[in-house]
């Protein structure tokens, strides 16, 4: 799995588990919805600063959401 995909589902399930609409959180984060779309779809790659904007919106560290990549990534490969 490429590492934007594992970030697009560890994106989604955190935002979800939020209960964050997809438009809430591009506006907390001073984003684009289509952009929180796009990184949920695997189809854009987060900059840091994104990342950072998110993950302070959403109200849990970076390192929390770069985790839960690895995670969804090393699952993957395993399968």
């Amino acid at each position: 799995m490429k590492p934007e995909t594992a970030f697009g589902l560890a994106l989604k399930t955190a935002r979800s588990s939020k209960g964050f609409t997809q438009e809430q959180l591009a506006l907390n984060s001073n984003l684009d919805r289509t952009f929180i779309s796009m990184l949920e779809r695997g189809q854009r790659q987060p900059s840091l600063t994104s990342i950072l904007s998110i993950s302070e919106s959403l109200n849990i560290p970076a390192y929390e959401l770069i985790r839960q990549t690895m995670e969804i990534m090393d699952k993957n490969n395993k399968s």
